[in-house]
């Protein structure tokens, strides 16, 4: 029994997680839109007890924007607005958040901002977030939230 408690909790804190956080010293990578490209298109998916949609615009003017909607018993809980924009030869994940009457969470001019860390065969890693090519038609991506501690994984489908 002993064994099998040892195992369990070495198993636990052996498990692979999905997202990385950014090191300043480290920096990012060099990358461009070029990379995560696939991105772009029309989304869903399920999460939150409820429904999701995400559409992303191809690369253009050194962005990827995008818009997000969660919906729970046919009612609009959020949205969220952001890009993925070029930046000093690297990339920035940029978010804002609004609620259904489209007041904004964050302020005025302030937005939620995660670095790029680097790019590994399918996976776009960006601070507490992963976006991860899986095929033309599906993607997931990872999200790390500080303050539950949980990382959790969306699966988008067109």
């Amino acid at each position: 029994m002993k064994t099998l408690l040892l195992f369990l909790t070495f198993s636990a804190f052996c498990f692979a997680q999905n997202t990385l956080s950014y090191d300043d010293e480290k920096g990012s990578e060099k990358a461009t839109l070029q990379d995560i490209k696939w991105l772009a298109g029309n989304w869903k998916g399920e999460a939150f007890s409820g429904t999701y949609e995400e559409n992303w615009s191809k690369p253009f003017g050194g962005s990827m924007m995008f818009n997000f909607k969660l919906v729970v018993e046919d009612k609009i809980v959020f949205y969220e607005l952001g890009h993925i924009v070029e930046k000093d030869g690297t990339l920035e994940y940029q978010i804002k958040h609004f609620d259904a009457n489209l007041s904004g969470w964050e302020e005025k001019d302030e937005s939620e901002n995660f670095k790029f860390i680097k790019k590994v065969d399918n996976r776009m890693y960006f601070d507490n977030f992963t976006f991860e090519y899986i095929s033309d038609n599906q993607v997931n991506i990872y999200a790390y939230f500080e303050d539950s501690k949980e990382e959790m994984v969306f699966n988008f489908k067109k």
